[in-house]
């Protein structure tokens, strides 16, 4: 018996042609399912990076406030730039330096303004008063915002 298994497998020398264009196929399949999956990933996590930026950002605001109660000197809005160089933040991600912080008119929250930041090809995200708690809420996905305009967080 043993003599006849050995003798079968050497007469087997490699693939067949359809064998290998079967997995070829299949490879295929798997990969044409497998890539749109993962660029609405990785559209999503560029929008929910800009977000986490944000909030970063009316953190670092807090913090500001929380040592400075009068605010800026000189009744100059508070922004993103004057936040880095007084060192309540390290790093202001795709934010633009130009960005305000206001204490919110209705409550005490900081609320954030900034121009529309494009975040993933021409897809754009913009905070107008925008708060911690606007930004938490926001259950948009990167992936279904629309190029033409920007998403608007509020």
């Amino acid at each position: 018996m043993k003599n006849f298994v050995q003798k079968k497998l050497k007469d087997q020398k490699g693939m067949t042609l359809i064998e290998l264009l079967a997995v070829i196929v299949i490879i295929a399949i798997i990969a044409a399912i497998a890539i749109p999956a993962i660029g609405n990933i990785i559209e999503n996590s560029r929008y929910s990076a800009v977000k986490s930026d944000a909030t970063n950002v009316l953190n670092a605001a807090q913090l500001y406030y929380t040592e400075n109660p009068q605010g800026p000197a000189d009744a100059k809005p508070l922004t993103v730039a004057l936040l880095k160089s007084d060192g309540f933040l390290e790093s202001e991600g795709k934010i633009p330096a130009d960005a305000t912080l206001v204490r919110g008119t209705t409550s005490k929250s900081l609320e954030l303004t900034t121009t529309a930041i494009d975040f993933s090809g021409g897809k754009k995200v913009q905070f107008t008063s925008a708060t911690i708690k606007a930004i938490n809420a926001d259950k948009t996905k990167g992936n279904s915002v629309v190029a033409a305009t920007p998403q608007v967080i509020q």
